[in-house]
């Protein structure tokens, strides 16, 4: 692993030394500005000039990326994990009210995780981080009980004796903050700073240039969604164990680096349903964006997550660069009469449903609720496939369309289906 490190950063010395070398040659001998280079030129640059890099932390950044920086900060991203002696209006639930499932107080709370659909809870034992036994689900407004059961999550066999033993340093601590690390059990910052996406940042603060950090707008499309799939993705680090644990997101990546060097996706079988996804290969479970995404149409079109969405922050849900309501999102690029399709004369022939109705949103069908983030709450899948009713009967995986239609049988859709002309009859309701 580190062998390979090393060999990545000569060649980046040297690819950048000859390119930083060429541009001024061909600037003097012509009188014209270089072009800027090819994306994997300048992740190959880029990765050379944090080769030594430190990190900084990311109010570093502040000065000169206000904007930015203001929009992160009232991110989800920003405040994945939270101190509640700092921040004691995080907890949100009233810890006063007793509850069967509530067996710790305030007291014992270090860390508050999450805010959307699920709040959890960890407690300071020595150096390490642990799971507390209740989370408060947001939008029911009740306590339930956490424990990852055994058998489910591939490390639950070496983690095994319940939460008292399952640190969330090798298994969650990674991807909830910057500079994880293994051996100090260390953060430069909790949570999803500036440089877990743009990289060490020490050489741009004292000489900002766009050349000496990563800027992932600027990568190939595989490195530009490496960003984002580095923490929204079930696998396994390429080394494991570590210093005798066994970590559950990719240890030693950074941005500039590849991120295929350092993790594996989760397996899947063609036909089975397992703890982690149905039997067609979609993710069962939230956090699973990059494992759904790798395998679609669009990844393999060089779209990218930042093509949709801006983590600085916006005023949409899943900070997305417009709303989904009336397809805003989506008729961006998609719509009739556009390369990208749909193919028919209007919306409505597309979708065969009214115009401003939920069978005409792009989502309905694109992107069904299907993947568990807890109890019956479900987000996005993001293969974007349309998944046909046939796909329930012999796969078990819920559809697109009796996802809505939930009173109606997948008889009743496949029918449905079929009187939709346009659409083929082998691929879609076969």
């Amino acid at each position: 692993m580190k062998r390979n490190s090393y060999v990545l950063i000569v060649l980046a010395l040297i690819a950048a030394v000859a390119i930083v070398s060429g541009t001024i040659l061909i600037e003097a001998q012509t009188g014209f500005t270089a072009q800027p280079l090819p994306p994997l030129a300048q992740a190959v640059a880029m990765a050379a000039a944090q080769a030594n890099g430190q990190y900084v932390g990311s109010a570093q950044c502040a000065s000169c990326h206000q904007d930015q920086y203001q929009r992160w900060t009232k991110t989800r991203m920003a405040n994945v994990v939270v101190d509640p002696k700092v921040h004691p209006e995080a907890i949100i639930p009233d810890l006063s009210k007793p509850d069967p499932l509530l067996t710790f107080k305030k007291e014992d709370i270090a860390f508050v995780y999450g805010s959307k659909w699920k709040q959890r809870y960890f407690t300071k034992v020595g150096d390490d981080y642990f799971p507390l036994g209740a989370q408060w689900d947001v939008q029911h407004k009740i306590w339930r009980a956490y424990q990852v059961a055994n058998g489910t999550d591939w490390w639950t066999k070496f983690y095994p004796g319940g939460n008292a033993t399952r640190p969330t340093g090798p298994l969650c601590d990674g991807c909830h903050s910057v500079n994880y690390n293994i051996q100090t059990k260390t953060v430069t910052e909790w949570n999803v700073g500036c440089e877990r996406c743009h990289g060490p940042g020490s050489a741009h603060v004292a000489r900002p240039t766009a050349a000496n950090i990563v800027n992932p707008a600027k990568l190939d499309s595989v490195h530009a969604n490496d960003t984002c799939i580095q923490c929204h993705s079930q696998g396994q680090p390429k080394t494991n164990p570590i210093d005798g644990k066994y970590y559950d997101w990719p240890v030693g990546f950074r941005m500039g680096l590849n991120l295929s060097d350092y993790w594996e996706l989760e397996e899947h079988t063609l036909g089975t349903t397992t703890f982690t996804h149905y039997g067609d290969g979609t993710a069962h479970k939230n956090r699973m964006q990059g494992n759904d995404y790798v395998q679609s149409l669009m990844y393999s079109r060089g779209v990218t997550c930042y093509n949709c969405h801006d983590v600085h922050g916006t005023g949409n849900n899943a900070d997305l660069r417009k709303p989904v309501a009336l397809n805003q999102l989506c008729l961006t690029c998609h719509g009739v009469g556009a390369d990208a399709g749909p193919h028919t004369t209007t919306l409505e022939s597309h979708t065969h449903h009214a115009a401003a109705s939920e069978g005409s949103q792009c989502v309905g069908c694109h992107m069904p609720k299907i993947e568990q983030t807890i109890a019956d709450i479900n987000v996005r899948s993001h293969t974007f496939k349309f998944i046909s009713p046939v796909l329930t009967d012999s796969l078990k995986i819920p559809n697109s369309c009796n996802s809505c239609h939930t009173d109606k049988s997948t008889e009743w859709a496949i029918t449905e289906l079929k009187k939709w002309p346009e659409f083929s009859p082998w691929r879609v309701a076969r």
